[in-house]
């Protein structure tokens, strides 16, 4: 079960507004999204969670590149909308470069044919394609009052309620929950 909310800073306070990501393709389709939430170039801020298994943060302010903080960048690979998030720049990686498996051709706990459930490969030296680990900029919510320790330590379970709440959002963010 996924969630997707925007979360538009107004002068008034934050407003928040379901959102479908079934039409969103591409990053840049997901911050040309955001940034209409917000004509005033404001910042905003798209939450993204699959429940229990990951969560992520992208952060749009006006015309600026997104910034990306992605909690299981291993889980969130096995995901169409954590697909959306995890670039090349994201993981590290050259763009267009070989990025080990086919992340479509693993099986829904994550394993691909040849690996037992415990991540041990029989064969290929693919499985630290993605890591089991947050990716992103981690300080991405700093100057809003989250800072890095805080993030990171977040459970997937309820991070949007606690950085909603963080943000004196959580009202606004229950409303479309």
């Amino acid at each position: 079960m996924y969630f997707a909310a925007l979360l538009a800073r107004t002068e008034d306070g934050w407003e928040a507004s379901d959102t479908e990501l079934d039409d969103v393709e591409t990053l840049s389709d997901l911050a040309d999204l955001a940034r209409e939430a917000s004509p005033d170039e404001d910042t905003v801020l798209v939450l993204i969670e699959q429940e229990d298994a990951w969560f992520g943060v992208v952060r749009v302010d006006g015309e600026d590149d997104p910034r990306i903080y992605v909690s299981d960048a291993a889980a969130a690979a096995r995901s169409a909308y954590g697909e959306l998030l995890l670039t090349d720049e994201l993981l590290g990686r050259e763009p267009g470069a070989d990025a080990g498996p086919d992340l479509d051709l693993l099986d829904l706990d994550g394993t691909e044919d040849g690996e037992d459930e415990d991540g041990d490969e029989e064969s290929g030296a693919a499985a630290d394609a993605v890591p089991h680990s947050p990716v992103g900029d981690s300080e991405i919510l700093d100057d809003l009052g989250i800072g890095e320790k805080e993030l990171r330590a977040l459970d997937a379970e309820d991070a949007l309620g606690t950085i909603a709440e963080a943000l004196g959002a959580s009202e606004v963010l229950e409303t479309v929950r």
